[in-house]
């Protein structure tokens, strides 16, 4: 039952931090003590939990929860980037009201999340998906203005339309499976009783990648990203897209690998049009973030781009393909979610959200500033940070992936991206740290002085750059243990 209790306990303390009243000092300890309580339980039932039945449903149809190396692994990043943004909130949501509303929810989507993670049949992760959903909403309504009802709504009924596209795809799945309906690394799809019905069955399939990558971003149900990421919070838009995103990620891994089987799908055109829309998704976020002049959303923009090369490496059906997935859901975690806390910073010190009002903060915030220029790094893939490692194991995945003009095409769209993503972040930071003499001898530039953020902002940073390096140095081993 440590399943169980991870998941519960985030989930009964978010609901007294917004039912109890607390002074903020109150708070941040609470907080603080329910973050690192809820790391110890999660990291022991993901190292020591058995699998778990919670209820039967009848016909083989389980609520069920049984940890496994995959699950482990985004666990890890859940727990890191939640805990960072955990700590970093303490700060910024003094510039926000009803701070502990947020908190509230913050901790009831961490349960939600953690029990993605944690489900062990394809049933109990989409009831689990859709309670992250759900409970990931309020992160966008937070300041409750016009602007963030409507990017609520947009959220919503996005996640709806693509959560509903995906269970046809557990229905069809469910109804062809074989003996037992746990994830197991190949599928469990019985194929003689599939044998004439495969036509049908490569549609559905296709309509639920189409569905759980909704919440990836990925082309043409990607719309809510940039509606939701400039206007939540800046922690909740860490949140959404180092973490919640994700969850369309593994989704599709548990559906497509661990239940379908990549062998139905591998030189079908369901892969072939898969492979298509994540480079175009590849593209055209890349493109719109370089045309963007508002930060959090030219990062909103660069996340569509950045979740579908880990969609492109899962599209190639192969297990090299997977692992440079992995590896970018560690790296795109770690900066991106940096990145956002980073724009939060501009917000919170500066009031200033468009990137042309950036230049001389170099000076003003010198290890910010260096922290965004590190996981930019990541991004844009320069050794030896994660960022290069994961488009290199996708790159030349994709090259021996016997996919034709498309094993061509692929590394190509991946260098195309890498330029337009250097096009977009270094520019900031050069700006940032070399503004020109113009501006040195304006008024605004002689009345610069050093004004860093305080520690509770700065040390999540260089903790999420860290990891960014870690995913570099080291990434390839992680996601052996997974494969």
């Amino acid at each position: 039952m440590l399943s169980v209790f991870a998941i519960l306990f985030p989930i009964t303390a978010g609901i007294i931090a917004g039912l109890v009243r607390m002074e903020d000092r109150n708070r941040c300890f609470f907080c603080a003590a329910v973050m690192l309580v809820t790391d110890i339980l999660a990291v022991c039932a993901a190292a020591k939990a058995g699998a778990v039945t919670l209820l039967d449903l009848g016909g083989g149809v389980l609520i069920r929860f049984a940890p496994d190396n995959l699950g482990r692994l985004f666990l890890a990043v859940v727990l890191i980037l939640y805990t960072a943004v955990c700590f970093y909130a303490f700060e910024y949501m003094k510039m926000e009201e009803k701070p502990a509303l947020f908190f509230a929810f913050y901790f009831v989507s961490l349960g939600a999340v953690i029990s993605v993670c944690l489900a062990g049949n394809l049933v109990t992760m989409y009831l689990c998906f859709e309670m992250a959903t759900l409970t990931s909403v309020p992160l966008v309504l937070h300041e409750m203005t016009k602007e963030a009802v409507a990017a609520g709504l947009k959220y919503l009924f996005y996640s709806i339309a693509g959560a509903l596209m995906g269970l046809l795809g557990v229905f069809f799945t469910y109804f062809y499976a074989g003996e037992s309906a746990e994830f197991v690394y190949g599928g469990f799809v019985d194929r003689a009783a599939l044998a004439g019905h495969e036509g049908v069955f490569l549609v559905v399939i296709f309509v639920a990648i189409l569905g759980f990558g909704t919440k990836a971003g990925m082309y043409p149900m990607h719309g809510w990203l940039p509606t939701a990421h400039p206007i939540a919070p800046a922690p909740a838009s860490a949140l959404l897209s180092g973490i919640i995103a994700k969850a369309g990620v593994l989704a599709i891994i548990r559906l497509i690998y661990y239940s379908v089987g990549a062998d139905i799908l591998a030189g079908t055109w369901v892969q072939t049009v898969w492979m298509c829309l994540c480079m175009l998704t590849i593209f055209m976020g890349s493109m719109m973030a370089f045309r963007e002049k508002v930060m959090k959303k030219r990062l909103a923009y660069s996340t569509i781009s950045q979740i579908s090369y880990i969609l492109l490496g899962l599209s190639l059906l192969t297990e090299e393909g997977v692992r440079g997935g992995l590896i970018h859901v560690m790296s795109h975690a770690a900066s991106k979610g940096c990145l956002f806390l980073v724009a939060g910073i501009f917000i919170y010190k500066l009031g200033r959200r468009r990137v042309d009002e950036l230049r001389g903060v170099g000076r003003q915030m010198p290890l910010t500033m260096w922290c965004f220029m590190i996981v930019s790094l990541s991004l844009v893939g320069i050794p030896p940070m994660g960022g290069f490692l994961s488009k290199w194991v996708i790159a030349t995945a994709a090259i021996g992936g016997g996919k034709g003009f498309l094993s061509v095409l692929a590394p190509i769209i991946l260098l195309i991206s890498a330029l337009l993503t250097a096009g977009y972040l270094f520019p900031v930071a050069v700006d940032a740290f070399f503004p020109g003499r113009e501006f040195e001898e304006s008024e605004e530039g002689k009345a610069q002085v050093k004004d860093e953020p305080s520690p509770l902002m700065t040390v999540p940073l260089v903790v999420l750059c860290v990891v960014a390096l870690a995913a570099g140095l080291f990434g390839t081993r992680i996601a052996g243990l997974v494969l």
